[in-house]
């Protein structure tokens, strides 16, 4: 049994490999994702008090794998209630129905935007986490407890997820990628809007000072750069990057304040060895040819489109998911949720470059019809195999990513601390020691780093 489920992991594996190397795989992929707040809700469990106590969640994740028939760990990203409890969280809120919201609050006054793009780190820490989580609003001692209270919650249940994401990993011989080798990050326009100015804030900002807007985007540039390179980037991992606002933009102020800063972004990571999977929200067919200028591979999950005219302009030099919309399986009936499978394979599968995923995924329990699900997962595992894989043709690139002739400006603030800083300001450590003290230390830098991001 254990032989039949290492077998099964080495073939998913290969699939996602041959994928990503330029191949045609024995069949198309399958990455599909159910979030934590919909297996807790499949499993009969009360969602708000699971979600803090993580009784029974092990078993609620076990039974959401049995549903599918995803090549990839198909179980999603969750954020988790006691750190934003213990912050006083206005940026993340659990409602009534146990579902952790972002309810659009914004952390930066217009009167702000030079001393952000003076160093955008150090005003997050001074101005807006205060600002979006009030308990840090406070003495500097308390707040000091509080943030360190909060750390440590944050990190019990990351380490709780893990160890429970590699059982069932191993159990199902689900394909994961590489360790440490996923990141997640935003566009610098995005980041401006989701916690800093909200939709509103920003959309004054592009009429009346778009100048600082650009300003802010370069500025804050580095920081997301940082955000998106993983401790170890890989061609077979990714980083996430999810696109809000480009859509709700005029063409001529997405060309001068989303694209630039964007694309450079996309444009670095690949440079640093890693790829981009880009959730395109909403229907970004209007900036098909924008899309087609970044890296050779970079992967494009498409909410809405036509998906043939993706294939046709993308297909040949980018790798495409998504389109299937999650609402047919609620609404159609099972053999017309199949036939829209089959339809989305005959335009997307042929000559590569494909793996299946739906528009979006399933938030809520009643938002699909569960057999709908694992019927279109499991015809599209069963029908969607290649005639001739291993073919390299769709790997054959006219295509070159240019080195960009402008060297990234780097991260800095005084509140983060690199390992040569810190060795300057403490002479005396012992050079024997020097290696294991520095991973040590700068793994803990990291770990702050990446908490105050999950929180902006």
């Amino acid at each position: 049994m254990q032989q039949d489920v290492k077998k099964l992991q080495e073939e998913r594996k290969q699939l996602f490999q041959d994928l990503f190397d330029g191949k045609i795989p024995k069949r198309v992929p399958i990455h599909t994702s159910l979030p934590i707040e919909f297996c807790i809700q499949y499993a009969g469990l009360p969602l708000a008090e699971t979600q803090w106590t993580l009784e029974g969640v092990e078993e609620a994740l076990d039974e959401a794998c049995q549903i599918t028939s995803s090549d990839y760990y198909p179980v999603g990203f969750s954020r988790y209630p006691a750190h934003l409890q213990i912050l006083g969280s206005k940026a993340f809120v659990m409602g009534s129905s146990g579902f952790i919201q972002h309810p659009g609050v914004g952390g930066m006054e217009a009167i702000e935007y030079d001393e952000f793009i003076k160093n955008p780190y150090d005003c997050i820490m001074e101005k807006v986490l205060p600002r979006l989580y009030p308990e840090l609003d406070t003495d500097p001692i308390t707040r000091s407890l509080v943030m360190a209270k909060a750390f440590k919650g944050f990190f019990d249940y990351v380490e709780t997820y893990e160890k429970i994401d590699a059982k069932l990993i191993e159990k199902y011989g689900f394909y994961t990628v590489p360790k440490e080798s996923i990141g997640s990050v935003t566009t610098p326009f995005d980041f401006l809007t989701d916690f800093l100015r909200g939709f509103k804030g920003i959309a004054m900002d592009v009429k009346r000072n778009p100048e600082k807007v650009i300003e802010a985007c370069e500025a804050v540039l580095p920081t997301q750069i940082k955000r998106g390179i993983p401790p170890v980037p890989s061609k077979y991992g990714y980083t996430f990057l999810p696109l809000h606002m480009g859509t709700y933009l005029r063409d001529s102020d997405f060309e001068k304040l989303y694209w630039p800063t964007f694309s450079k972004m996309v444009k670095l990571l690949a440079q640093a060895g890693q790829p981009c999977l880009i959730f395109c929200e909403n229907n970004w067919m209007r900036y098909l040819d924008y899309l087609y200028e970044l890296p050779e591979n970079t992967r494009f999950y498409f909410e809405f489109g036509d998906p043939k005219l993706v294939k046709e302009k993308l297909g040949k030099k980018h790798i495409i998911s998504g389109f299937y919309p999650l609402t047919y399986l609620r609404t159609a009936t099972k053999q017309q949720c199949i036939d829209k499978a089959k339809e989305l394979l005959d335009i997307l599968a042929p000559g590569g470059k494909y793996y299946f995923t739906f528009d979006k995924s399933p938030v809520t329990l009643d938002s699909v019809n569960v057999e709908n699900y694992k019927a279109v997962l499991q015809y599209v595992a069963e029908n969607g195999k290649y005639d001739y894989p291993g073919e390299t043709k769709a790997s054959e690139s006219k295509y070159k990513n240019e080195p960009l002739e402008v060297e990234e400006e780097k991260f800095k603030s005084k509140y983060y601390k690199t390992w040569e800083i810190y060795k300057k300001e403490h002479p005396d450590i012992h050079p024997k020691l020097e290696p294991v003290i520095a991973a040590k230390l700068q793994s803990y830098e990291e770990m702050m780093f990446k908490m105050i991001f999950m929180l902006t």
